[in-house]
């Protein structure tokens, strides 16, 4: 049933709350997996991210590209192949995703975002060397983990009112481009810049006590509830290397961390502006004064 022009009003209302609450304050958003495959859920998050930044909120974008990336080596005739779900990147694959990542789909995003009216940049963790990798095992090859954030290019750009738009690679000191998780270097991002916000985009609407039942979602947990949930059990397989950086962006400093399921229409805008908000929302042990 469509809502009336004053029920519409009433709910724009309400979202002032939280306007007031994140206005000036910065969030980081690490996009990636289906949401990205749908062209039309693409442009509507985009659009969402766009509106957050007119009202005042400062935001960083960070995503991978994996699907983008398998597609190319595809068309090129190379085959992907992963070790312990990690994607093997010779120095071939490495220029390849080097090429998709920080051109191809991070320009795409700039491009959506940009045509709604918002100020993004597109970027890399290469450019300023604004992220130091080192390699993480010489059997994956160029794969690598999060030395550093210089955050300074980022905080430059927020000043400005721009919308970095920041592609998950890293550089080591001689100049080797890596291949980085994406939520790793969000997380990395987000507690360089003490972000009051890290935002996880993924394909699932939350942790989950059952993953077989939708009921189970574990809307809110504490740090500390972590490592009693890893030996249940309910984090196993690829969500332990998901809460592990959720851990260490909020010992970095992040405020809250929130895992949403990318794919439901407008769930950053649920998440950051409506009283219920989505997904699970990570706090540390002891909660701060503004309770959300």
């Amino acid at each position: 049933m469509a809502l009336n022009d004053f029920e519409v009003a009433e709910l724009l209302s309400r979202s002032l709350k939280y306007v007031r609450l994140f206005r000036g304050r910065t969030i980081v958003v690490k996009y990636g997996g289906n949401a990205m495959k749908d062209e039309t859920l693409k442009a509507q998050v985009m659009h969402d991210l766009v509106l957050l930044s007119m009202i005042g909120v400062r935001v960083v974008v960070v995503h991978g590209g994996g699907p983008d990336i398998n597609k190319t080596l595809s068309a090129l005739g190379k085959e992907s192949r992963f070790v312990r779900g990690l994607r093997v990147t010779d120095a071939e694959t490495m220029r390849v995703a080097q090429m998709v990542l920080a051109g191809q789909t991070n320009k795409d995003l700039v491009k959506l975002m940009n045509t709604e009216g918002g100020n993004a940049i597109g970027l890399s963790g290469i450019d300023a060397g604004m992220i130091q990798g080192k390699i993480r095992d010489p059997e994956l090859g160029f794969v690598g983990d999060v030395a550093q954030v210089n955050a300074k290019p980022l905080l430059d750009l927020l000043e400005h009112g721009y919308i970095p738009v920041v592609a998950s690679m890293a550089v080591t000191p001689e100049g080797q481009a890596l291949n980085v998780n994406a939520d790793t270097a969000a997380a990395a991002i987000a507690g360089a810049l003490k972000a009051r916000r890290l935002i996880l985009m993924t394909d699932i609407n939350g942790l989950m006590r059952d993953v077989n039942d939708p009921d189970s979602l574990i809307s809110e947990i504490t740090v500390n509830e972590v490592p009693a949930l890893k030996e249940e059990g309910v984090i196993s397989g690829g969500m332990i290397p998901k809460v592990d950086c959720v851990i260490e962006a909020m010992k970095e400093g992040v405020e809250r961390v929130v895992m949403i399921n990318g794919t439901l229409p407008h769930s950053i805008i649920v998440e950051m502006l409506t009283e219920g908000g989505i997904g699970t929302m990570f706090k540390p042990a002891l909660t701060g004064k503004d309770g959300v």
